[in-house]
């Protein structure tokens, strides 16, 4: 138990860095990205709102598996992580990636639908399968984490 204690701080700076990152992204990079696209491609201009507000978006989404990861390190620190305070946070991720997940199919169909070129189809799609498998495994996740708090009550309540 004493390693998981120590990885908590590192891991608590990255995820900071990490955040700060994504809202310079979302602030910055994103919403200029697509307006110099709109300005160099006047033909594809009508997607710059569209993609800002899906890109935007989806960072959203993982400032929200981001916040979620650090809950579950106060409670791994505070050894509270089998409760059901836990859950919360775990279902908080996988609505975070179920929700990014919907707005990724819908991106992948509209522009499957009105691709030229089959390579950002097939990326589209690369993409959708990760997140798939990353939702089911965060699914999985949450069934283990609360098999593990049923049974760590069940065993509190026999000592």
């Amino acid at each position: 138990m004493f390693t998981e204690y120590r990885a908590v701080a590192p891991l608590r700076v990255f995820l900071v860095l990490l955040f700060g990152v994504l809202v310079v992204f979302q602030t910055m990079s994103l919403p200029g990205q697509f307006a110099h696209m709109a300005k160099e491609s006047p033909d594809m201009a009508y997607l710059r709102w569209p993609a800002t507000a899906v890109t935007v978006f989806w960072v959203l989404c993982v400032q929200v598996v981001i916040v979620s990861t650090w809950k579950l390190l106060t409670l791994v620190k505070k050894d509270r992580i089998f409760s059901e305070a836990s859950l919360v946070w775990v279902d908080a991720i996988v609505w975070a990636i179920g929700a990014a997940w919907v707005v990724l199919l819908a991106g992948f169909l509209y522009v499957g639908f009105n691709a030229d070129d089959p390579g950002l189809p097939l990326l589209l799609f690369l993409m959708l399968a990760g997140v798939t498998v990353l939702g089911l495994l965060m699914v999985v996740m949450r069934a283990l984490l609360r098999q593990a708090t049923t049974l760590r009550t069940d065993m509190e309540a026999v000592i």
